[in-house]
This record gives C-alpha cells, structure tokens and sequence, in this order.
C-alpha cells in the first residue's frame, strides 16, 4: 500500500518468512552453520531453540533452500501428533501413501527407504519444527530412528527445532538418552542494538530502498528498546511505523510516527512484558562508540582456581552454564541461563534470570542490582568482581549510591535445576 510512496518494490516487513531478506546476525550466522553441519556429519543431530519471532523459520527455510540434489529431506511442522500419526507425516513427505499401516509397518518401511537413499549415496534428513509441541512419546520414536544404520554410518540426519520449552522438556531426566544422540544445540538469542539497526537497513535495502535512509538513525534505541531484538516484533513495530507516516504523507519515518505507531499497537518496553529488567536510558547514545568498553568482569572459579577477565560493551551479556551463552560458567551450581549484565554509556546492571543458585552480594540475594566499581558478587561457586570504565558512572556512584531489589528467600539451594 505505501511501497511508491516510500520508493520501494516490496515490503520490507512482511511477517511471513522469506529466505530473501534473511539477515544473518551473530547467533544466526553460528545457527546457520550447525544447521549446515547436519550435511556433513554423519551422525548430525542438531537442536535449535529461540524464542518466537525470532527467526528461526525463516532460517529453516534459507538452510532448506540451499541443500543440494543429493539431500533427501521431510519438514514437519504440523508436531501435536501421536507416535504413528508422525511417522506416517514423515513418510509423506518423503512421497509416500502410509495412512493405513501399523505402525511395525511405518518403521520397516522407513528403515528401507533409509537403507535405499544410503546405498544410492543420498543424503536424508528429518527437519522438525515447532518441535516444543512434540510428546515424550514422539520424541522417543525420533530418538529411536536417530540410530538407525548401516555397518558403518548412520543413515538418517536430524533437526530439531523450536521454542525455548523444547528444552525444559529435553532437560528432563526421561530424555537424557536422546539429548545425548545431539552433537549441537544452540540457543538463537535476540538482536543487538547494533544488530537491530543493521537488520532494518538490510530488510529496506532489499525491499528496493538502496542508500535511502526512510528511519531517522536516532529512532533505533527506541524500536530495540519496544522490540527486543526480536526480529518478528521490529517487523511489526516499523511496519506500523511507516504507515503512520505514510498516512501523514511522509516518505521518512519521524519520532512522532514511531510514536504513534507504539500507541497504536499498545506496546510497552519489552523488558516490562518479560521478566527482564528495564534499565533506565538504555538507548542513549552520545558521541561515544557503542564499542567502548564500559567495564570489565573479572571471574574466579573457587573450584577449579581458573581466572578470566571478560570486557563489557553496551548492550546485554547472558551468563550461564551452557555454551550458547556470552559468558560460559561451567558448573552444576550455575543456571543454564543464570544472569544478565546490561550496560549503556554509564552504567552497568546485574539481574537474575530466575536461576536457582540466585546471585550473592555477601550473604543477601539480590534479583537486580546496579553495579558499582569494585563490586564483588557471588553466582554458584564463582567469584565476580566488577571494575567500571567510566569515571562518571564512579563519580554517580559515589553520590547516589547502589539501587537494587533484594530476593525474599536468601538461602542457596544445593542443586541445580534448572
């Protein structure tokens, strides 16, 4: 509707995914290519999780789309099925009519189609989507034909993927022995600041737009700070946006248009729908690089006696025990997503993702905290000591003192969790 009046030959943010606009940022370039490394394993078994809106279909389709001839693959996304019904799903996309067999049937008809493709050097692979939907029971029947083989390999390649519940569900005690079959799994994490304004500019590049700028620069902290960094919600939010400046008559998208656009659509900060800490001017930007290093995190293991020092740039770090995170803890004690740290140009704010070891400022529980320089806090049996950058945030310091929220229940728990 508004593509002449901003110059453009397709929509920018349409909400269906199209491999066309893909923008590989820094988690989806690494999904992207353990994505890629199911065709070379033998044995690949990969798990992708990411919240909704994400991407993640939209990078499905992109890996789909490059596969070659000699890959044989079946999507399924259709997952609140039974056992057989998925199996008979499977089958059909593969080309096959199995609607009326048993299930005995289902599976020796699979094996022999594996068998064939292997013997005539093809390559097969099973994508499933929205794979948080799947039963134990389904999971299973996956896990069983994941060992699937001839005398040397194995003939069947998997991905699964879906939504952060998916891995709830995979944590859980019964599901060891398939979580054990995945060579990867990795978590895609929102944008970036910096990412989300590379995204915008990428979407309008593609859509006809050139080097036209149609969104003031000074906009993007604000869509980042509504958004989230997920991509399906910036899609939302500037879409919006530019028909309210459209119905301005205006071929650029001011404030007051990005404005309206928020109250149309009743949004709030997206840390303020989440349980994620809305931290004061966090998209202010002045003439300081957003590569400036604001700070640094020293790490100590009591256990293990390792040492690291980690720099702190504006934007947001997740720490936690698995390898998807900024910040590796490896340890029983430490959440698989325990903490964040979110940084602007002055300030530095530690906040707890529901773990279940909690973070420690001595012997108090603390859900948020300001941090201070010099701070030392306590995650597990690691030792943190935070050490500002900015001589400004250490001047306010000393001035206003630390804000904080402190958890009612202090006391450690022994095991981990989550």
């Amino acid at each position: 509707m508004y593509l002449e009046n901003f110059g453009l030959q397709e929509s920018p943010f349409r909400l269906s995914p199209d491999p066309h606009f893909l923008y590989l940022s820094k988690h989806h370039a690494r999904a992207k290519a353990y994505l890629d490394s199911t065709v070379v394993l033998e044995d690949g078994f990969v798990i992708i999780t990411g919240e909704v809106g994400s991407g993640k279909t939209t990078l499905m389709k992109c890996f789909m789309e490059s596969l070659g001839e000699n890959v044989i693959y079946a999507h399924i996304a259709q997952t609140q099925l039974t056992p057989v019904q998925f199996l008979q799903c499977v089958l059909a996309d593969f080309g096959f009519k199995p609607f009326k067999m048993r299930k005995a049937e289902l599976l020796d008809m699979l094996n022999h189609f594996l068998v064939e493709q292997y013997s005539a050097g093809n390559k097969v692979l099973l994508i499933v989507d929205e794979a948080q939907n799947l039963s134990s029971h389904v999971l299973e029947e996956i896990r069983l034909l994941s060992g699937v083989e001839t005398s040397k390999d194995k003939v069947l390649r998997i991905i699964l993927a879906g939504q952060p519940e998916l891995n709830q569900t995979l944590d859980s005690d019964n599901m060891r022995q398939l979580v054990q079959r995945a060579r990867l799994r990795f978590h895609l994490g929102p944008l970036s600041e910096k990412e989300t304004h590379e995204y915008i500019s990428h979407r309008l590049q593609v859509a006809g737009a050139g080097d036209r700028e149609i969104f003031d620069q000074e906009l993007i902290p604000t869509i980042f700070r509504f958004s989230g960094g997920i991509p399906r919600l910036v899609n939302t939010l500037c879409d919006t946006a530019m028909l309210c400046a459209f119905a301005e008559g205006k071929d650029r998208v001011g404030s007051s248009d990005l404005t309206a656009a928020i109250e149309e659509l009743g949004w709030s900060e997206y840390a303020s729908t989440t349980n994620s800490f809305a931290v004061p001017d966090m998209g202010q930007i002045n003439e300081a690089s957003a590569d400036e290093v604001v700070g640094t995190l020293f790490v100590h293991d009591e256990e293990t006696g390792q040492e690291s020092d980690v720099n702190l740039h504006r934007g947001r770090v997740i720490l936690g025990r698995t390898s998807d995170n900024d910040i590796q803890l490896d340890s029983k004690y430490i959440s698989r997503h325990h903490a964040q740290i979110i940084s602007n140009l002055k300030h530095s704010y530690i906040e707890d993702l529901n773990s279940t070891n909690g973070i420690f400022f001595g012997n108090r529980r603390v859900k948020r905290h300001k941090l201070k320089d010099g701070d030392e806090f306590w995650m597990g049996k690691h030792r943190l000591t935070f050490m500002c950058n900015t001589d400004d945030a250490k001047l306010e310091d000393l001035e206003d003192g630390v804000e904080e929220l402190v958890e009612p229940d202090e006391n450690q728990t022994d095991e981990q969790k989550d």
